[in-house]
């Protein structure tokens, strides 16, 4: 919503500040202009990206003007189906999750997380850490090299659609020099005719510059860089389920581990103390264990 009302503002001020100088606006309207820039940059990205970055651009941008997935909401859901995981896992023994990590999406625990599920990336982070677990004979050293390297290679693929799109911003303006050459090409050879047309062919070669760093500056720099701190939200919260599970496999109780968990969600979307034992408390059977009783 907020990149939506940016590049509203961006644009407005724009066109706003041109006609308080009583520009013409229709000078600016030049669809030759705008094919040759456009086209000219969807080209380079295709020709500069296989065709699982060009998905995943498309993808980037449409989360964009959705929002941040990685809400307070989120982190919620997440710590709290953790804490299931782990308070099983202590009830019955660590061998009873086997049938949750092999099949999540028939597990009573994960089904009550949607969006855990939805998300194959994250989910096979959570399920192949635990069956490492499950599994038994390694130390929670290793398991954390493992679960630090799964991060890293897809932190990396995360951010490969994020290059791609600051390339195809930093090329914006070299186009639109390309396209303001070619208009000058164009008025060079109508030299001699009516003063009027020459002036609207050197106004519509200036357009494609202007247009150039506009779109660079104005939109796709912008979204690029919305698409990076997606990313980082995204990488977040990976950061946060590895504190979770590393804690709870050194031996840290199921409360212990959500709470360092809790206090590892970035500041400006962590839940308070109180309400995560909200949370935890309402999940909380059998075994379960209050915030306030394992801190007491």
């Amino acid at each position: 919503m907020f990149a939506i009302i940016g590049i509203l503002v961006v644009f407005g001020a724009v066109v706003g500040g041109y006609l308080m100088e009583h520009g013409n606006l229709r000078v600016l309207l030049q669809p030759a202009e705008l094919i040759i820039i456009g086209g000219a940059s969807v080209g380079t990205v295709l020709v500069a990206n296989p065709l699982h970055v060009l998905k995943q651009i498309a993808g980037g941008l449409a989360s964009v003007f959705g929002g941040s997935k990685c809400t307070q909401q989120r982190y919620l859901d997440s710590l709290k189906t953790m804490y299931d995981l782990f308070n099983k896992a202590r009830r019955e023994g660590l061998i009873a999750l086997e049938s949750d990590v092999e099949e999540p999406e028939k597990s009573p625990i994960f089904s009550k997380n949607p969006a855990f599920l939805k998300d194959h990336h994250l989910r096979d982070f959570v399920c192949d850490t635990m069956r490492m677990a499950v599994t038994g004979g390694v130390e929670p050293f290793d398991v954390d090299q493992m679960m630090e390297v799964d991060m890293e290679v897809h932190h990396r693929g995360a951010t490969l659609p994020i290059t791609a799109l600051s390339t195809m911003a930093d090329s914006l303006p070299g186009l639109g020099i390309v396209a303001a050459v070619l208009g000058v090409v164009i008025t060079m050879g109508a030299l001699g005719g009516p003063p009027e047309e020459i002036g609207h062919k050197v106004a519509a070669a200036l357009v494609g510059t202007f247009l150039g760093i506009l779109l660079c500056y104005g939109l796709v720099g912008p979204l690029a860089s919305n698409m990076g701190k997606a990313v980082e939200d995204e990488h977040a919260l990976y950061h946060v389920l590895r504190v979770v599970m590393l804690a709870f496999l050194k031996g840290t109780s199921p409360i212990m581990a959500v709470e360092i968990g809790r206090r590892a969600v970035p500041g400006h979307v962590r839940p308070s103390f109180q309400e995560a034992e909200k949370v935890f408390r309402s999940s909380s059977s059998g075994g379960g264990e209050s915030a306030a009783a394992a801190s007491a």
